[in-house]
């Protein structure tokens, strides 16, 4: 495994500052240029109210509810656990390489635990390259559409090894009290050794507590993973929280082949680690619990003792409160593990130590960089050095510019042209998708768009 976690290397000069190679691998940074921005100033309520029950992406928010990254690089750490890949590409039995990418999928949304900042609407055209020779891959996204936001990217293996890919329509919905992120679109992986494609969506993230006491996350739903190629299925429960928060983060499923049989039993929580274990074990395990249970309660008596044993968990602040980590069953294997987050995270928008790189403009770059690269964006740049009144001026100016274009092609009547994808049928679901067109990095950017 690959701990990503940079914060014990020593640091020169300035907060953040990179410092120089090691034995040729590239140092990123391990720290903001500024601190995180205080939120607890704003009303939140005052532009919320207006917008129970409609799409969040048609509202402008003020900034202060953002976090210095685009929907874009967000997407982009989908990557961060890049290493299961590599491992599933590396397995010769369908099964442990099913046992693999689930675990990738899994660990695609670990890095949204306790971010409540949102990410910055990226403008139609807006680009994003991400080149990582140590964790082998390099990857592209673009902004393909703007009404409906439609983001789309394209990732492969520095030795040939994988292609992931996929389009995003994250539809945001405000309840009340929560907001709902629901992310639509196809997510494809392809394991070239293998000619095998995976396929999935991920699951609904939700932010509760947006008007009033702290803020916290939970994701729900069923996300099936096919593989195409043998008909083997994993469907993984992602848990809401439920009444006392017993519930919280927790991942359960189970791998079956195409004749529906169950292969493997997959459990955990998706903030912290993933494990497996075959069916017969399982289930003789959980009669084991049921019958121990059966016994604890036949023997219940009215002692002091008995009043904290069988609540499940409260609600402390309206935030609830985590269980006990994941009871790993004897026999388990561990699938996947979360990398832990640098000390100074929390003064940083929860950002990983992967995240913390993403926007890092290194000397040189903008050479090499089209013009329409998230890193070179000025809202994002201004909030990321905590000027927060530059960055509010120039989301305002560039929102203006791209309603401005728009007129513009609506008076000429021209349409809208991507460059780096473009729309098409999903090869193994068949389903409408965004499929990259190539060149990306032959690096001919000289018709790229002024959109900054």
């Amino acid at each position: 495994m690959i701990d990503l976690d940079t914060s014990k290397s020593t640091r020169s000069g300035k907060s953040g500052e990179r410092p120089p190679q090691e034995n040729g691998i590239q140092k990123h940074r391990t720290a903001l240029p500024a601190p995180m921005f205080t939120r607890s100033d704003f009303s939140v309520w005052s532009i919320l109210k207006k917008c129970i029950g409609l799409e969040l992406s048609k509202i402008t928010m003020p900034i202060a509810f953002n976090e210095p990254l685009s929907f874009l690089q967000r997407i982009t750490e989908y990557m961060e656990h890049v290493y299961l890949i590599h491992k599933a590409s590396n397995q010769s039995q369908p099964l442990e390489r099913m046992q693999s990418v689930a675990a990738f999928a899994v660990s695609a949304v670990a890095s949204q635990w306790e971010r409540t900042g949102k990410p910055f609407n990226p403008l139609l055209g807006e680009t994003y390259e991400l080149i990582r020779e140590d964790l082998g891959f390099r990857f592209i996204s673009e902004q393909v559409s703007h009404h409906p936001p439609i983001s789309a990217f394209y990732s492969e293996g520095l030795n040939q090894d994988f292609m992931f890919h996929g389009s995003i329509y994250p539809k945001l919905k405000f309840w009340g009290k929560s907001v709902e992120a629901e992310p639509r679109g196809t997510i494809t992986l392809e394991l070239l050794k293998h000619n095998e494609a995976y396929t999935w969506t991920n699951p609904t993230c939700c932010v509760h507590n947006v008007i009033l006491g702290q803020l916290w996350i939970e994701q729900y739903g069923i996300v099936e993973i096919l593989n195409h190629r043998t008909g083997d299925k994993c469907i993984l429960h992602f848990k809401p929280c439920g009444l006392f928060g017993k519930e919280l983060h927790r991942v359960e499923g189970y791998i079956q082949d195409k004749n529906r049989k169950k292969l493997f039993i997959i459990y955990g929580k998706w903030t912290e680690c993933l494990w497996g274990i075959d069916p017969a074990s399982y289930e003789s395990f959980k009669k084991h619990e049921k019958r121990s249970d059966h016994a604890r309660k036949a023997k219940t008596d009215d002692g002091p003792e008995k009043a904290n044993s069988d609540v499940p968990g409260n609600m402390a602040d309206g935030v609830p409160v985590a269980q006990e980590t994941v009871q790993i069953i004897p026999g388990s294997k561990l699938l996947w593990r979360i990398n832990s987050r640098p000390p100074n995270s929390a003064q940083m928008y929860n950002f990983t130590s992967f995240t913390v790189s993403l926007n890092e403009l290194e000397s040189g770059m903008e050479k090499t960089l089209p013009p329409t690269d998230c890193r070179l964006r000025p809202d994002i740049r201004g909030m990321e050095n905590g000027n927060m009144d530059l960055a509010s001026q120039e989301k305002e100016r560039l929102e203006e510019k791209q309603r401005e274009a728009r007129k513009e092609r609506a008076k000429e009547e021209a349409e809208w042209r991507t460059r780096w994808f473009y729309p098409g049928d999903n090869p193994y679901t068949g389903t409408p998708d965004w499929l990259y067109a190539g060149d990306y990095f032959e690096r001919n950017f000289s018709d790229c768009p002024d959109i900054y």
